[in-house]
């Protein structure tokens, strides 16, 4: 059974950091892209970043670039998101999503997709 988990969330202060990971458990997802989508209460879901199998291309939505940094390690099967200077509107559930388009991933979601953490950005 394909499964993708998500960790790392948690409460900071803002300008804090925070770095989530998602562990998937099929050793082909090595070949999928893999991202991460958000989801603030009231409001829809938006992409956040995606990376692809071979970690040599990324994208990353406005409100995150220069801030948020995607990576995957596929000899830890772990695709990590590193959150820095994190504002009060970054505050969402984080999900991450596996897919064999790279394209379709980044503009909406793979074919599997995680149970969420929640980040929360406050003081």
């Amino acid at each position: 059974q394909l499964q993708l988990v998500e960790s790392g969330g948690g409460l900071v202060q803002p300008g804090g950091s925070l770095r989530l990971s998602c562990a998937y458990s099929k050793i082909t997802l090595d070949y999928y892209a893999i991202g991460w989508f958000r989801q603030a209460p009231g409001k829809e879901r938006e992409g956040v970043s995606c990376i692809s199998s071979s970690g040599g291309s990324t994208n990353y939505a406005d409100s995150v670039k220069g801030r948020f940094t995607i990576s995957r390690d596929n000899a830890k099967n772990t695709v990590y998101l590193q959150m820095n200077s994190l504002k009060p509107e970054d505050t969402a559930v984080y999900y991450c999503t596996a897919g064999r388009s790279y394209v379709a991933t980044l503009l909406r979601g793979g074919d599997y997709w995680g149970q969420g953490t929640q980040v929360t950005v406050s003081s």
